[in-house]
């Protein structure tokens, strides 16, 4: 079985990646906090990983990373993007859709990708709260994806 990171980042308005988060199950949780964030930071990070798991991370977080900090992770890990898999199980929309159809609850429910953004966004402002908020949203985002995975490898 292939050592699995689940990784998810947030960005702010600006595009900028503000939270690297990544997950080894059963509980190995790293969270990056800009302006800790850099490309040697996040492949410490993964140090030992064979295989990502994303939401659609093909499309969005991996190439997010590749424009900011020019490391491209798919060209040095094995990736999967869980939104495909979803895609064949007649299971779409955002994660956060997903995990409702599936019964995967959230601490953070009703946060959306936006919160992140203003969560961000508040904490630069000196709100200490937002950055706490954010952690946490961004640290289900990461386990939930384990927790996708397994439904739906239920699934078949």
């Amino acid at each position: 079985m292939r050592a699995k990171s689940y990784l998810d980042i947030e960005t702010s308005y600006h595009g900028e990646i503000t939270v690297v988060g990544i997950y080894r199950h059963p509980y190995d949780l790293v969270q990056i906090v800009h302006p800790e964030i850099d490309a040697a930071a996040v492949l410490r990070a993964l140090d030992g990983t064979e295989e990502i798991l994303s939401y659609w991370g093909h499309r969005f977080d991996i190439p997010v990373i590749r424009r900011n900090l020019g490391v491209d992770l798919r060209e040095i890990f094995a990736s999967t993007d869980l939104a495909d898999r979803c895609h064949r199980h007649g299971l779409y929309g955002g994660l956060k859709s997903v995990e409702k159809r599936l019964g995967i609850p959230r601490a953070t429910e009703g946060l959306t990708g936006a919160d992140a953004m203003r969560l961000w966004h508040e904490w630069t402002l000196g709100r200490e709260a937002s950055l706490e908020v954010l952690l946490k949203y961004n640290e289900e985002d990461v386990v939930n994806l384990y927790l996708l995975e397994r439904e739906l490898a239920a699934l078949g």
